[in-house]
């Protein structure tokens, strides 16, 4: 069976240079799982790849959307699954690169309803709970699944979010989800990058200076200016860009936003970890300080051509 190669691993941990290096060295070209490098407007904020690493190998769902199209994991792992079929029929190896786990998982599986979950939708849901009251989320569901909300007795809230979450993660209706399981025709091997959590800390330090030296806040000071809020505006609802718009709006400065955002990208390197160890499909690479792009390359190479 045709078999992809991904690279995965938390964020910072350097995906997208050994993606790169991985794909120079096996004529591959690369799809990026990431959910917010898809966006135009926020290259620094979504860490786009470097203009040299993007000239030197093609990149797909990089830049794509403007932020206010709505796009999903189920979306992605369409879509992606059919960008994979054009570079194999081309003669190219497909590369996936990205920390999105539920974007990986709907690319390599499917999605499921079981398998899905997303604790910022979650965490969204319960505050409309806290402001709008149980009947305001219950009108929600019936709105955008019906049949689902109908199954669901009152006063059983739980199952709402969950249901609403399901959706609003995934672009798929639960009892969608229950009956659909897509046609694969490859098989996708896994390599995670694993760092100590030390270095990977000092990694998403550094990187967030750098963002930040780069202009950050200029770019989301632009978006704000256009009207963009993140808050309303699911693209922008990520970390990087929260924190900057507070510090706009005054309600933190700049050393406590800088620390934030540090925080923050630390707890999310953790969430997505604790997804990852969950598969245990994934082959994982150490990488440490003494580790380049091309070195950990070498080595997922040999692993994928043992396998392949």
């Amino acid at each position: 069976m045709r078999k992809v190669l991904a690279v995965t691993g938390p964020t910072a941990s350097g995906k997208s240079s050994v993606a790169v290096a991985v794909a120079e060295k096996i004529n591959g070209e690369i799809i990026s799982a990431d959910s917010r490098q898809i966006y135009r407007h926020i290259p620094i904020a979504a860490s786009y790849p470097s203009e040299e690493e993007l000239n030197s190998v093609k990149h797909y769902f990089i830049g794509e959307l403007e932020l206010e199209e709505e796009f999903n994991a189920a979306d992605f792992g369409r879509k992606a699954r059919e960008t994979a079929e054009i570079i194999f029929n081309k003669g190219k190896q497909p590369v996936i690169a990205g920390g999105s786990g539920l974007y990986l998982r709907s690319f390599t599986d499917g999605l499921f309803e079981d398998e899905t979950e997303s604790g910022e939708v979650r965490k969204m849901l319960y505050e409309k709970l806290k402001n709008h009251g149980e009947e305001f989320l219950y009108s929600e569901l019936e709105k955008i699944d019906r049949p689902s909300a109908l199954k669901i007795p009152k006063g059983k809230i739980r199952r709402v979010i969950r249901a609403l979450e399901v959706y609003y993660s995934t672009g798929k209706k639960i009892s969608d989800l229950h009956n659909e399981k897509p046609e694969i025709k490859f098989e996708t091997v896994q390599f995670g990058l694993l760092l100590d959590r030390k270095y990977l800390y000092k990694r998403i330090n550094d990187r967030t200076d750098e963002m930040l030296r780069k202009g950050l806040i200029d770019e989301v000071r632009i978006l704000k200016e256009k009207g963009y809020d993140y808050r309303s505006c699911n693209s922008l609802n990520t970390v990087g860009v929260k924190e900057v718009f507070r510090f706009l709006e005054g309600e933190y400065d700049y050393e406590t936003m800088t620390g934030y955002i540090k925080q923050n990208s630390r707890r999310y390197a953790k969430r997505q970890m604790t997804w990852f160890r969950k598969d245990k499909r994934i082959i994982w690479i150490n990488a440490d300080e003494e580790s380049t792009p091309e070195k950990t390359a070498d080595e997922i190479i040999k692993n994928f051509k043992q396998i392949n």
